[in-house]
């Protein structure tokens, strides 16, 4: 993989959520009531909302298009929901054999006759967990006002497309609130989440994080587009080299400087992988959050721009 030198100086910006503290030892995350938006006020709540009558979320969405409107392009701020996919066989299996055996045994090989892993699918339960992702999305915009994401970002792993798809489709985000004088919104895209190979899962070894050729991901997931450059095969899983979190933690990076140079969207999500949400909270300096199957977790990424790759514009 070539890596391009940054255009940004990525960090989390803590004390938003619940999730922002750091919990000792971590501990495994589930999607929280309005993803745990802590109850604060902002710069903002006397021109927006000066008696008080606004929804926590509504507040912390015009603080947000605040940050970035006077951020002048130079520093930019994305609302992050990193979601990971539902449980999928692999989960299954590990939960049978322990860690220790998984890691050992049976990790390696595809599947144990009665069922498959590489490139694993989502388990009943796993598909039950995307569609409460989905029902979660609808209840919180309707009754908190949390504003939906606009873009989509999916690992090719068939677990995260599937997530992805059963968690998002039809979902249709409202218009945000704006105050008198601002521009009017922008309109929404349509849903069309796109595949991005360094969101996968960290690689080698586990033939569960193998994907498949880019024709089976166009043919069985058509709704996705596929970005430019994405490989007919694996060309980065190997079978006898495992990534390191340094490693993992670079491609996340990596994902960050292409969203933030070419995606205009300030609320966008990633549906991927335990190992890839570790890795993007690593490259962004923001405490661990062990992320369970079919969860999801906010977190606030502040995007400094640099000059010829070194210190700050």
């Amino acid at each position: 993989m070539t890596v391009k030198a940054p255009k940004f100086r990525f960090t989390a910006v803590l004390g938003f959520f619940e999730q922002d503290r750091p919990a000792s030892p971590p501990s495994d995350a589930t999607t929280l009531p309005g993803l745990g938006l802590l109850d604060r006020s902002y710069e903002t709540d006397d021109a927006f909302d000066p008696r008080r009558e606004r929804h926590a979320w509504e507040r912390f969405a015009y603080y947000l298009d605040h940050l970035n409107r006077v951020g002048g392009g130079r520093t930019v701020y994305k609302l992050l929901y990193a979601a990971r996919h539902g449980e999928g066989y692999h989960n299954v299996k590990e939960a049978e054999v322990g860690t220790a055996a998984w890691e050992a045994y049976w990790a390696k090989l595809d599947g144990d006759g009665k069922t498959t892993w590489f490139d694993a699918h989502l388990t009943e339960r796993g598909t039950s967990q995307a569609l409460a992702m989905k029902a979660f999305w609808e209840d919180a915009a309707a009754t908190q006002k949390l504003p939906l994401p606009t873009r989509h970002y999916a690992s090719p792993l068939a677990r995260c497309l599937e997530t992805c798809e059963k968690a998002f489709t039809g979902l249709t985000p409202p218009p945000p609130e704006t105050a008198e004088g601002d521009e009017p919104a922008v309109a929404v895209p349509p849903f069309r989440p796109v595949v991005k190979e360094l969101l996968r899962e960290r690689l080698g070894v586990h033939t569960c994080d193998r994907r498949r050729t880019r024709t089976w991901i166009r043919d069985h997931h058509p709704g996705f587009a596929i970005e430019a450059g994405f490989a007919e095969h694996d060309e980065l899983w190997r079978p006898d080299v495992r990534e390191t979190l340094a490693e993992h933690a670079v491609r996340a990076e990596g994902f960050l400087e292409d969203l933030f140079a070419n995606d205009s969207a300030s609320i966008v999500s990633v549906t991927a992988h335990s190992g890839t949400i570790h890795a993007l909270y690593e490259a962004i300096g923001h405490p661990v959050v062990r992320v369970s199957p079919g969860a999801v977790v906010p977190v606030l990424v502040k995007a400094e721009a640099l000059v010829d790759g070194e210190g700050s514009a």
